[in-house]
C-alpha cells in the first residue's frame, strides 16, 4: 500500500485518479477547490493545505484549466490579452510552482512526484501554432518541473520528478475542443498515467513522458 496525495482531485483525471489508486489498496488524500477550498493560484491556500502533510509515496499534481474566466484558446497572437494569459501562467505554471515548493517535505526519498502537462507545451513538438497563452503556461510548468527535479534529486537521490502528458482525455475540460482527435476515458488515461510512473525510477527524474512513457520533446 501506498501513501498517494492527489491534487485537483475533484477533475475528470484526477478524480480517476483517486479511485484507482484506492482500488488497488492505496491510501489516497485528495484536495480540490470544489471540496476543500484547495486553490492553486493563492499561495496562502497552498502553504495551509499542505504544510504538515506527508511524506508520501507519490505526488500527482492534476490541477489545470483549459477555459478560464470563457477566454477560449487564442487562434491568433492576434487575440492575446493580458488577464487571459495571465490567468492561464496563475493556473498552470504558477499553481504547480507553488505546490513544488513543498516538495522536500511532500514526497518520501524514494517517492514519484508528477504534474500533469500537456503535449502542446512541447515547443519542438509545436506544428500548428495557436493556443498562445495554454501553450506558453503548460510549456513553464514543465521548465519548472525539470529545474525543481535537478534540486530535489540533491537531497531526494532515489525520487522522481517528472511531467505527464495524459493524452487527450474526454472530459468537460475538453470536450468543446476533441474534434477529429482521438480520446480516451478518464479511467483508461488513469490506468495508463499509474502504469509510467509505476515504472519510474531515479533514472527518469526531470524528463517529460507522455501516457505510454515516451519521452516528449521540450
Amino acid at each position: 500500500m501506498a501513501d498517494v496525495l492527489i491534487l485537483g482531485a475533484s477533475g475528470g483525471i484526477g478524480a480517476a485518479l483517486c479511485a484507482a489508486h484506492a482500488a488497488r489498496g492505496d491510501k489516497v488524500t485528495a484536495l480540490s477547490r470544489s471540496v476543500d477550498g484547495f486553490d492553486v493560484t493563492d499561495a496562502a491556500s497552498v502553504d495551509t493545505a499542505l504544510v504538515g502533510l506527508g511524506p508520501f509515496d507519490r505526488v500527482i499534481v492534476a490541477t489545470g484549466a483549459l477555459q478560464i474566466d470563457g477566454a477560449e484558446p487564442e487562434k491568433t497572437i492576434k487575440a492575446i490579452t493580458a488577464k487571459a494569459m495571465a490567468d492561464q501562467f496563475a493556473v498552470n505554471a504558477i499553481g504547480p510552482a507553488l505546490v513544488l515548493s513543498h516538495a522536500h517535505d511532500l514526497l518520501k526519498p524514494d517517492g514519484v512526484f508528477a504534474v500533469l502537462s500537456a503535449r502542446v507545451g512541447s515547443i519542438g513538438d509545436n506544428k500548428i501554432g495557436g493556443w498562445i497563452s495554454y501553450r506558453s503556461a503548460k510549456a513553464a510548468v514543465n521548465q519548472i518541473v525539470h529545474t525543481t527535479a535537478i534540486e530535489l534529486a540533491r537531497t531526494h537521490k532515489q525520487a522522481a520528478v517528472v511531467a505527464l502528458h495524459p493524452g487527450t482525455v474526454a472530459t468537460p475540460f475538453t470536450e468543446k475542443y476533441l474534434g477529429r482527435h482521438p480520446s480516451v476515458s478518464p479511467d483508461e488515461a488513469a490506468g495508463n498515467l499509474m502504469s509510467v510512473m509505476d515504472g519510474l525510477t531515479a533514472d527518469h527524474t526531470g524528463r517529460f513522458l507522455d501516457w505510454a512513457g515516451k519521452e516528449v520533446p521540450w
